[in-house]
């Protein structure tokens, strides 16, 4: 939570800043940041919200718990910075298309210096806690490692705008800044796609990623060994902070114990394990004779 909170402040200091130095510099490429900055704050606002959700668990309404709201704030976050992106290409295209606009260069390349020392300190905090915290904040420090890439980006087009000015080009450097809203749009748009994609995966319950799914086979199979079971089966998708699991073990001949207490003892071991993983999790554990009642494929 402090986390979410921190990069919603951040985001604030951004809007301010870079929606007052765009306007005194007369940059699109900076009024286009802090705009993007702004969806953010609300947006932020939003993914702050559906923590809080998540967090009270779960009762007689959400018997599963309330951590598909998480996934769908980050949609809707995706969603909305991606709008946001088209619409500044498509604002950058008409200015080029009607002569391109002259910056205060020397002033926008010190806000892009400034813009891209802030974006990484404040992505380098926001990856640290994103070890020990839910998608949302991983959802935040990916956006922000976006903004100290892209800030070098534009910190490299006002360079250029800087020396074709001192070098008497300064109808080429008029095309600069709406060049560079659109470079930024269209690479902005990878963050709040692949956002977008992951998170829509988590809403339709699909299956979890490959190093989850890979560590809960390697855990069944160490299971398997130990206990004697012929085979087993593995259902596993990742809602939010929930961890959803569904494991059932084929009984056969061969299989020493076949009693209650040792079928317990391996759900004990199977929640240790699944602890250590980090996520919330809700799981069943079947165990059956007949392959029939838990083969997908039956």
């Amino acid at each position: 939570m402090r986390a979410l909170l921190f990069s919603l402040w951040a985001s604030v200091c951004f809007v301010v800043l870079s929606l007052v130095w765009g306007i005194a510099a007369g940059s699109q490429m900076i009024v286009f940041d802090g705009l993007y900055s702004l969806v953010s704050v609300g947006l932020s606002g939003l993914a702050v919200m559906a923590h809080r959700t998540a967090a009270k668990g779960a009762d007689a309404i959400y018997p599963w718990g309330r951590e598909t709201w998480e996934p769908v704030a980050v949609v809707v976050k995706s969603a909305a910075l991606g709008g946001l992106c088209l619409y500044g290409s498509v604002n950058a295209v008409r200015e080029i298309v009607h002569g391109g606009r002259a910056v205060s260069a020397g002033s926008a390349l010190t806000y892009a210096v400034i813009a891209s020392l802030a974006s990484v300190a404040v992505a380098s905090v926001l990856f640290r806690a994103a070890r020990y915290d839910t998608g949302l904040v991983r959802a935040e420090a990916a956006e922000w490692a976006g903004d100290a890439a892209l800030s070098l980006v534009t910190l490299g087009g006002f360079a250029i705008a800087v020396i074709l000015n001192a070098t008497g080009r300064d109808y080429a450097a008029r095309y600069v800044d709406p060049s560079l809203v659109i470079v930024v749009s269209v690479i902005y748009l990878w963050v709040p796609v692949r956002l977008f994609r992951e998170a829509f995966r988590e809403i339709l319950t699909m299956a979890a990623g490959e190093t989850v799914a890979s560590a809960i086979e390697e855990m069944c199979e160490e299971l398997r060994a130990a206990y004697g079971f012929d085979e087993f089966f593995v259902r596993a998708s990742k809602v939010g902070s929930r961890l959803d699991v569904e494991l059932a073990f084929v009984v056969g001949p061969s299989t020493p114990r076949r009693d209650v207490d040792s079928f317990d003892q391996v759900r004990a071991e199977i929640q240790r394990r699944l602890h250590a993983l980090g996520f919330r999790h809700s799981t069943s554990v079947l165990f059956t004779a007949q392959r029939q009642w838990v083969d997908r494929g039956s």
